[in-house]
């Protein structure tokens, strides 16, 4: 006996959702049919480590041969970053050459550069949120309308094709519900990373800084990404070098260069303290209904029909 196919609705509630193209990595964050984090401070930090990271991929040629560079974003957690990797330090404590840091270093809120959608007032109410990113139908609760509509008007009718009462009936709807869903309005900040490389030897130096002055050919403009955002940033002209090789003084030698990023980023809410929700869901009214006065006020309906129900 060949197995029942399973239905169009059972196939559809166990259909796994792919996620992959929000770039955020955990997807259970993700919930119902809106793919999208806000972006905090900690968002656009994450996107400039990684852009030098992993997509720069900086190597150099060592005593142990050619490796690729460390990447560190500049902390006060010393603790941590030591038990984290062992290798980036020898015995005494110090920090192993060539290396990257990162540091974040100015935060600006422009007021030249508020973005297009800077007057759009926050809703007055519990939820909040300003601007519209998605606006969709409600299937459920827009098929509960149509289907009460329908029954009241039509009853029950038996379809001998199906062998069910069918309840409802097909007919126009005009009462549709729609979800809409908004968010808080983005703040847009001019945020300046410092990107610092520190070698032994001007070998290695010129082996790390050729990758960044070629990275974005004749312009100084590329994006960055992270958890579905994208952000403009710029490289500075100064390539500021600051070595200690001409002092010829007891202390190690080391060649230092210094590379300003500029990043036109902006944040959605205020992270852990924003007190409304991040995402907030609306749905519109389809019916209004006023109660009579006599249902009000209690009174005893005069006129009653055979069902009854109170006629106007």
């Amino acid at each position: 006996m060949p197995s029942k196919k399973p239905s169009y609705f059972s196939t559809r509630k166990n259909r796994q959702k792919d996620y992959s193209y929000t770039d955020v990595e955990d997807t259970s964050i993700i919930k119902e049919e809106i793919p999208f984090k806000e972006s905090t401070l900690e968002t656009i930090d994450t996107a400039m480590f990684r852009w030098v990271d992993e997509e720069m991929n900086v190597s150099a040629k060592g005593n142990t041969g050619f490796k690729k560079v460390p990447v560190l974003w500049v902390s006060a957690e010393r603790a941590y970053q030591i038990k984290r990797d062992k290798g980036l330090r020898d015995q005494d404590g110090t920090l192993l050459f060539p290396l990257i840091t990162v540091e974040r270093t100015s935060v600006i809120k422009s007021l030249s550069k508020k973005g297009t959608v800077y007057n759009a007032f926050p809703i007055q109410d519990a939820l909040g949120g300003a601007i519209t990113i998605a606006r969709q139908i409600n299937q459920e609760k827009t098929s509960n309308f149509a289907n009460a509509d329908s029954f009241k008007k039509r009853g029950s009718i038996t379809d001998p094709s199906v062998g069910m009462n069918q309840q409802n009936f097909p007919r126009e709807n005009k009462k549709v519900v729609y979800e809409t869903v908004t968010i808080p309005v983005p703040v847009y900040l001019d945020i300046q990373y410092d990107i610092y490389v520190r070698t032994e030897y001007q070998q290695q130096m010129n082996e790390i800084l050729a990758p960044f002055l070629v990275k974005t050919g004749s312009l100084n403009y590329f994006h960055i990404f992270n958890e579905g955002h994208g952000f403009e940033s710029f490289i500075q002209e100064d390539y500021a070098q600051e070595n200690n090789a001409s002092s010829l003084d007891e202390e190690e030698r080391q060649y230092q260069t210094k590379i300003t990023v500029k990043v036109l980023g902006y944040v959605i809410g205020a992270d852990t303290n924003q007190e409304q929700p991040r995402i907030v869901k609306r749905q519109n009214a389809v019916e209004v209904k006023i109660g009579r006065e006599k249902v009000i006020v209690g009174d005893v309906p005069e006129h009653i029909d055979k069902r009854g129900f109170y006629r106007d």
